[in-house]
């Protein structure tokens, strides 16, 4: 077995990584567990390094001798243990105050030996979700199944009084009907609209238990999002589509994303942030697919944003144009550190003239056109932080107008609250020395998240429903890409300590 392997790392300091005392919070005193929480935590880590279900899992440690290896070099004829096992220790995690510790754990090795620096590199990838996308009528018959579900008999017994429909919704699935006729496809999604409503009516008022509230919430919202009355006074499909629509009452949290405007998938985004030096994840996280990356860098980046150490010189954060926000970037110019996220050009609609363009001065707060027209920047009465330039009057007459606006109200210029640290990031961006570190750094995030997508089940795909469990299961893969890097940078435990490059 080679000791570069992550079968080598594991065999050798798998008791200095995960001693039972380490996971003693999660069982009882007395009794006796059937299988050692090391070797379980053994056996999750190879699972997800290899992407496998619990039951491929329990299997490969039940007959692979490189898993016993691993596990502290147990005898090939050690007996295995039944599936359920992985789905316990997963759940006893989730429920306790660590539920990370698995990847605390391994990232603690990194910076005891030093291969955590103060450089960071952040990006995201999709993770696509473990449901089926339910088109509306399938998501408010589900969310009207879920409520029934939710209640006591006594309840559940009121709340049929007050359905109409010819259905028990008990069996799961798409109503019956005759889609392809529009009359029927209209009056069952108007059935179906009155019963959700009529439920949603006994309810209100009323003192719900968590459970109960959180399905009677769901139903809310797959009918608000997706529902609508028409003139007449029946209800019909929404032509629109709602901002953070849920797609699935199986995971309500996942939602519909887009890598590009062409480009759609489900699910949710996983987000890392990682040491370009040493390739190792320093941190994770999981968003709905719908959210902006920027709004996870913090988190990604909390271990370097302000805090003792700040403003040294090899200091330094690197994105792509999704994490260049005036926000972000001050946050990470506040902290002293240097910024290398990239700042996308301004648009230039239908080809006009892109913001760019025009001059803007934030201390005399005027803005000049193209045409050399400037007028004043003016607050905005909702959010005095944001202000705007109006050339109404003058775009009338002007010979460029064509090239610069096609609204009847003129060419308006909007300034946010960070456009001088937007324009500043642009300007450096421009210089020859920003483009070759930006280019020699960043593209090594794109490396690191392709180890931990290679696997479609349990990396690109999720294998468990819901953003705490799915935040949960990336973070495992993240310790267990980690391990194999620790695993190739020669780190051992010696007298206590660990060190790299000794192996």
């Amino acid at each position: 077995m080679a000791p570069d392997s992550v079968y080598g790392i594991l065999h050798r300091e798998c008791f200095a990584l995960f001693p039972d005392e380490l996971f003693a919070d999660l069982f009882e005193d007395v009794g006796r567990r059937s299988v050692p929480p090391m070797i379980v935590a053994v056996v999750m880590v190879l699972q997800r390094l290899e992407g496998l279900s619990d039951r491929e899992a329990a299997d490969r440690f039940a007959f692979d001798a490189r898993w016993k290896y691993a596990a502290g070099g147990l005898d090939f004829d050690y007996p295995g243990f039944v599936h359920t096992v992985l789905v316990d220790m997963r759940a006893r995690l989730a429920r306790s105050e660590r539920p990370g510790r698995v990847f605390e754990v391994v990232l603690g090795v990194a910076r005891q030996a030093g291969l955590a620096g103060r450089r960071r590199v952040v990006d995201s990838t999709p993770v696509y979700d473990a449901v089926a996308t339910m088109d509306t009528v399938t998501l408010v018959r589900s969310a009207i199944r879920g409520m029934l579900r939710a209640c006591d008999d006594e309840l559940a017994g009121e709340l049929r009084g007050v359905l109409r429909r010819d259905d028990d919704y008990a069996a799961a699935g798409k109503p019956a009907c005759d889609y392809d006729d529009p009359a029927a496809r209209q009056e069952l999604v108007d059935a179906l609209a009155r019963d959700a409503r009529a439920v949603l009516a006994v309810l209100e008022g009323r003192e719900l238990g968590a459970g109960l509230a959180q399905a009677a919430e769901l139903l809310a919202t797959v009918t608000g999002q997706d529902l609508e009355p028409d003139p007449g006074g029946a209800f019909t499909i929404a032509r629109r589509v709602a901002p953070g629509r849920v797609i699935s009452t199986v995971d309500s949290q996942a939602r519909h994303g887009h890598q590009t405007s062409a480009r759609g998938f489900d699910g949710y985004k996983g987000h890392v942030a990682a040491d370009p030096d040493t390739e190792i994840i320093t941190g994770t996280a999981v968003t709905a697919a719908n959210s902006s990356d920027a709004e996870a860098a913090p988190g990604l980046l909390a271990d370097v944003l302000p805090g003792p150490g700040g403003g040294q010189d090899q200091a330094a954060v690197y994105g792509d144009a999704h994490y260049g926000t005036g926000e972000l970037i001050g946050r990470v110019q506040d902290a002293g550190l240097r910024s290398y996220l990239k700042v996308a050009p301004p648009p230039a609609r239908k080809g006009q003239f892109p913001k760019d363009r025009f001059a803007i001065d934030l201390d005399a707060r005027t803005v000049t056109c193209p045409a050399g027209v400037t007028v004043p920047l003016q607050a905005r009465r909702q959010d005095r932080r944001v202000a705007e330039a109006r050339f109404s009057a003058a775009c009338r007459t002007c010979p460029l107008a064509a090239q610069c606006t096609t609204a009847r109200t003129g060419r308006r210029i909007v300034i946010g609250p960070h456009e001088a640290i937007l324009a500043t990031a642009r300007q450096a961006q421009a210089s020859p020395a920003w483009k070759a570190e930006y280019q020699a750094t960043r593209p090594k995030a794109e490396r690191k998240i392709a180890h931990l997508m290679r696997r479609r089940h349990g990396g690109r795909r999720a294998r468990v429903r819901g953003r705490a469990k799915v935040a949960a299961d990336f973070a495992l893969l993240a310790a267990a890409v980690n391990l194999a890097r620790l695993a190739k940078l020669g780190v051992a435990c010696h007298n206590g300590a660990w060190v790299a490059g000794t192996s």
